[in-house]
């Protein structure tokens, strides 16, 4: 079975199968949920197309190294068009008309989090460049070979796609976007026999965050695009304990991936594949609760009393200010 992955998969079984992956922070194939995914499907027998952001960085190195030669690793970034055609090439040229299994899009990148109203318009464009719009692209050109075999399309969003968590306006609308037309693509590709899968995992670690480094020049970026009127009212010391957000976050998320490994075969392989999986702790639960609870019942709920405030609601007249 061949299956792509970028990180995005291709998998043969013999399947072939496409993955792509791709993290602004980390190269994009030198770890995470990608990484992970194409060493399990190795092992397991799949002709891996592995595309990287990076094919001479480190990660890309490991897989040669680690894998049999059943994976291929591509260069691939996918906002690139011309690279998107390259790696095309290169798997129909070795796939032929035995055609592809399986595309995993598992790209994404998370810049950095803050309140929506802080968080600068490159940062949301760069989240719908790499999270949908460098996915849907993957999606298309590949679509002729799924044709062929009558494989499996497999999206990796996210929870936060179907529950709005804070800090995350940017990340959580683009995969929600991309949720939207993974839903969609299953409906108009059932009739080629194509079966059509989103993933939507809770918190698990990975390197989406990127380096210290990185989200040292995201945060100056974030300072530099503000308005004097934004800094004003919530206050130096309140953005920059924004960053704080992501500490919070590795506590809390898994470091297993195997739950989504495991979600990702099933979609791959089963004879009947669900539309959407939910793995980690309570994922599949907020899910469900944040689509059927009321959203007064929903936000009272996830209220936290104690979080800190902008710099103007600590004042003691900012209602009279307002007004």
């Amino acid at each position: 079975m061949q299956v792509g992955t970028c990180w995005n998969f291709e998998v043969l079984r013999e399947t072939s199968f496409f993955s792509e992956s791709k993290t602004k922070q980390n190269k994009g194939s030198d770890s995470g949920i990608g990484h992970a995914l194409s060493k399990h499907l190795d092992e397991l027998g799949f002709t891996v197309f592995a595309g990287v952001l990076d094919a001479k960085g480190s990660g890309a190195e490991e897989l040669r190294r680690s894998c049999s030669k059943r994976l291929s690793v591509l260069q691939l970034d996918i906002t690139d068009p011309q690279q998107i055609k390259d790696a095309y090439s290169k798997v129909l040229e070795k796939v032929q008309n035995r055609g592809l299994w399986a595309v995993v899009n598992n790209a994404g990148i998370i810049c950095f989090p803050a309140e929506g109203e802080l968080i600068p318009m490159t940062h949301y464009k760069r989240c719908m460049a790499v999270n949908f719009f460098g996915a849907v692209e993957v999606t298309k050109a590949f679509l002729p070979l799924l044709r062929r075999s009558k494989g499996r399309l497999v999206s990796i969003s996210s929870m936060a796609a179907g529950v709005p968590m804070e800090k995350l306006a940017a990340y959580g609308s683009s995969k929600a976007a991309l949720t939207m037309f993974s839903a969609v693509m299953r409906r108009e590709l059932s009739k080629w026999g194509i079966k059509v899968s989103v993933i939507q995992p809770g918190g698990f670690q990975t390197n989406i965050a990127g380096t210290s480094e990185m989200q040292d020049k995201l945060e100056k970026n974030l300072l530099d695009h503000l308005t004097p009127d934004v800094q004003e009212d919530y206050g130096q010391d309140y953005i920059l304990a924004e960053r704080n957000f992501l500490s919070v976050l590795n506590v809390k998320s898994q470091p297993d991936v195997s739950p989504v490994l495991r979600d990702i075969r099933h979609a791959i392989s089963a004879k009947s594949p669900f539309a959407f999986y939910a793995p980690g702790k309570e994922s599949y639960l907020f899910l469900c609760f944040a689509s059927f609870v009321p959203t007064c019942v929903f936000d009272l709920f996830l209220k936290n009393d104690g979080q800190s405030m902008p710099r103007a609601l600590r004042m003691p007249n900012w209602k009279n200010k307002a007004m």
